[in-house]
């Protein structure tokens, strides 16, 4: 490994959004810096799949709305079978 072309490679501090806190290696900051979030694993849509499910519903609703009185061709539904 070539001497000094490397960042440093330091223990910094991360804050989560709900306070909780860990220490971790990072090349960011300096030693000792405090990294606090503003979007974390428990807050964030994609992790906890709150915006998604929303717009799944949405989209789901648009199709059913626009198709509601559509039928295959080939005539009315048989009953029975």
């Amino acid at each position: 490994m070539k001497p000094e072309i490397h960042p440093d490679y330091h223990k910094i501090k991360i804050v989560m959004t709900d306070g909780s806190d860990y220490e971790t290696y990072s090349t960011w900051g300096k030693e000792g810096d405090v990294m606090k979030l503003d979007i974390d694993p428990k807050t964030h849509p994609a992790w906890t799949g709150g915006e998604r499910k929303i717009m799944e519903k949405g989209q789901l609703s648009k199709f059913e709305k626009r198709f509601s009185g559509f039928q295959a061709a080939g005539g009315s539904k048989k009953e029975g079978k």
